[in-house]
């Protein structure tokens, strides 16, 4: 995939036939960023070093494939006023699904990310493959359009437990389900999917909730899912970093203490099973200390400027997590403090991300 800046301003675009969708990702991803209020043609050529000649070309196309309009006229420096051009939201649309251990959700996103219809319901992830592959496609009609008709449909994203390869949607052992192991998600999606979405992406839900949750603002982060378990996903120079065996982000089973309780990946000590069984005594405050302590250990490692928190468990109590998030990396004075945050996009606005970032040069 495109490892492109994450909305397009970073990066100079190349006034070459060859690459004219890298370029038209470019525009479309500032053009995105700048929401409603849209810029004028001479704004878009001085952010991606395209001459005014280029972008004309690229946003008429771009125009007559309905996903750019006119935004109005730009206020007057001296002579005829500019022309702002806008991205068209509803021109396409994308789907994202979260498979998580005991629940499904699916939303319809459209190209700016929001949300225009959402279902959610049960998922017996034990059940085995055949079963959740059905579930799937079940929660895609409930969030279709009824008849098909709208918008084109970009693709669908698919988040689901880890470890799996991204690059070929095949899953690795997940702790708990050794059924799963071997399985070819992607594979088996695209095929009864193959008349209705050219594009099928499956990811950890980590990797998803960090492509949703950086949205498009700077800086490296490291996205903490604390849900049925608990998991990370990484944001680093502008893309997700999965690591060359996709297996980045392991953040659960590191061990915080020696010697210390079982946890269900066969090791003892692990963040996950101290940070559990935290929950399962009611010890909200426990389990956010343990999170700190792994946060501080990634940070320590990484130097990232932001620790974002989300899944079920810190979305029910955001502000015991984030102040005890907090609390231990001011402890365990990790050089310059990064920004704590609970956020609200969840892992199936971020799997349908996956789709979306491309097509506006972002590194998913």
């Amino acid at each position: 995939m495109n490892r492109g800046n994450r909305d397009g301003g970073g990066r100079g675009g190349v006034n070459l036939p060859a690459v004219r969708g890298h370029n038209e990702a470019l525009l479309l991803g500032l053009l995105r960023g700048a929401g409603s209020g849209g810029l004028g043609r001479a704004d878009l050529a001085d952010r991606t070093g395209l001459t005014p000649q280029a972008v004309s070309k690229i946003t008429a196309r771009l125009a007559a494939e309905g996903l750019v309009a006119e935004a109005g006229r730009g206020a007057s420096t001296g002579g005829k006023p500019r022309t702002l051009l806008r991205l068209v939201p509803d021109a396409r649309h994308a789907v994202g699904v979260y498979m998580d251990r005991d629940e499904l959700t699916a939303v319809r996103v459209d190209l700016a990310g929001g949300v225009l219809a959402r279902w959610c319901g049960p998922l017996d992830f034990a059940a085995g493959p055949d079963a959740a592959v059905e579930a799937v496609l079940r929660a895609l009609d409930r969030v279709s359009v009824p008849g098909g008709a709208g918008a084109p449909l970009l693709g669908v994203g698919v988040a689901a437990p880890g470890p799996l390869d991204w690059r070929d949607g095949v899953l690795g052992r997940v702790t708990g389900f050794p059924q799963w192991e071997g399985f070819p998600l992607r594979e088996a999606l695209a095929r009864r999917l193959s008349a209705t979405a050219p594009v099928v992406v499956v990811d950890k839900d980590t990797n998803a909730g960090v492509a949703g949750a950086a949205g498009r603002d700077p800086g490296n982060c490291v996205y903490l899912h604390l849900g049925t378990g608990l998991g990370a996903g990484l944001w680093l120079d502008g893309a997700v970093f999965r690591g060359p065996r996709s297996l980045a982000g392991e953040f659960g089973h590191q061990v915080l203490e020696l010697d210390g309780p079982p946890c269900r990946c066969g090791g003892r000590g692990c963040a996950e099973a101290l940070c559990l069984a935290a929950l399962e005594r009611g010890d909200l405050a426990a389990a956010a200390r343990v999170l700190g302590e792994g946060a501080a250990n990634v940070v320590a490692l990484l130097d990232v400027d932001r620790v974002l928190l989300g899944g079920r468990v810190v979305e029910a109590e955001p502000g015991v997590f984030v102040e005890g998030v907090r609390a231990v990396l001011g402890r365990r004075r990790t050089g310059a403090a990064p920004v704590v945050a609970a956020v609200g996009t969840g892992v199936s606005e971020g799997a349908a991300e996956l789709v979306l970032g491309p097509v506006f040069g972002r590194g998913v």
